[in-house]
């Protein structure tokens, strides 16, 4: 019987701690992630940030980009065009 129990307690722990790590990727990790995707989504579909805005379809906020510069939720990145 204290075998099955300390089996039991094993699971509960790896289950927490595979659960405890996929919350901080999806905290932590997934956000930034996913801001530098739009971000480069919006400077390829913008021309290397021409004077255009850029709606994102993942969550419907308006990236706006311009002079070579696209701005998402207080983060930036600069757009190079092709070639440069």
């Amino acid at each position: 019987m204290k075998e099955a129990t300390g089996e039991l307690n094993m699971t509960v722990i790896t289950v927490v701690a595979i659960a405890a790590i996929a919350a901080f990727f999806y905290l932590f990790i997934w956000p930034s992630m996913q801001k530098s995707m739009v971000l480069t989504s919006a400077c390829n579909a913008s021309n290397a940030g021409t004077d255009i805005n850029y709606k994102d379809t993942v969550d419907n906020e308006t990236v706006s980009c311009g002079n070579g510069v696209c701005n998402y939720k207080n983060t930036t990145k600069s757009c190079k065009a092709t070639g440069q």
